[in-house]
């Protein structure tokens, strides 16, 4: 009986060691795709690469993202799954080139943007910590996040052709709340064991992270930029 109960305690510890690994790399991972998001993002911006615009843009981008994650999730138990995962950021960090550029377009577009990524980061070592730390289970809260996902792509879409401002603005409210119970929801399924795999793991975070950056900065923008 002892030594069942010993090695019971060595499965767990063994558990417990490969999911501080997993969680531990793709914390490692996230910071390095953020090279690739920051280089995509400077070269957009700097030599002006032009985005496809309208409907048929929002297809072209959703097309090539869809591609870029099938990619990964079929390579994701080799080197190729990080390169393409690096490659996925790169392109992401080139489709802020208009997010960007309207934002300097502002005399305090500069400070606009870090202030994003600040709260970003504040958002994430929050949720992050609150994911790993807490016995609350925050399963339910990924189910609620998905059909909010379905609304605002729906919305987004719909809003191509309408050009609301202030959906614009609601749609972007809305998804700092989807996307931060996404962070919730994925951090704590990493940490308990639920997601093995660092690469899935770190995509599915880094996308997270994405979306509450671009819709804090397009808040920011409405609310605080100037022109003057």
């Amino acid at each position: 009986m002892e030594y069942n109960l010993n090695k019971t305690l060595d499965q767990s510890a063994g558990r417990q060691v490969a999911r501080n690994s997993v969680l531990r790399n793709t914390y490692w991972l996230l910071a390095l795709s953020m090279i690739p998001t920051v280089l995509g993002a400077f070269i957009g911006v700097s030599f002006g690469v032009p985005m496809p615009r309208g409907f048929i843009g929002a297809l072209l981008f959703l097309g090539v993202a869809f591609g870029f994650i099938w990619a990964i999730e079929k390579n994701k138990h080799s080197g190729v799954g990080v390169a393409l995962l690096l490659g996925f950021t790169f392109f992401m960090g080139l489709m802020l080139t208009p997010i960007l550029n309207r934002t300097l377009g502002y005399t305090n577009g500069g400070m606009l943007i870090m202030l994003a990524f600040g709260g970003t980061a504040a958002v994430f070592t929050v949720l992050a910590s609150i994911a790993t730390v807490s016995k609350r289970d925050f399963s339910a809260v990924g189910k609620w996040a998905m059909a909010g996902l379905v609304v605002i792509i729906l919305a987004s879409l719909a809003n191509i052709f309408f050009q609301i401002p202030a959906l614009t603005l609601t749609i972007s409210v809305l998804a700092i709340g989807i996307f931060s119970a996404f962070l919730l929801y994925d951090v704590q399924r990493i940490a308990n064991g639920g997601e093995t795999n660092y690469i899935s793991a770190t995509l599915a975070v880094y996308l997270n992270v994405y979306n509450i950056f671009t819709s804090l900065l397009q808040i920011l923008g409405f609310a605080g930029g100037s022109r003057e």
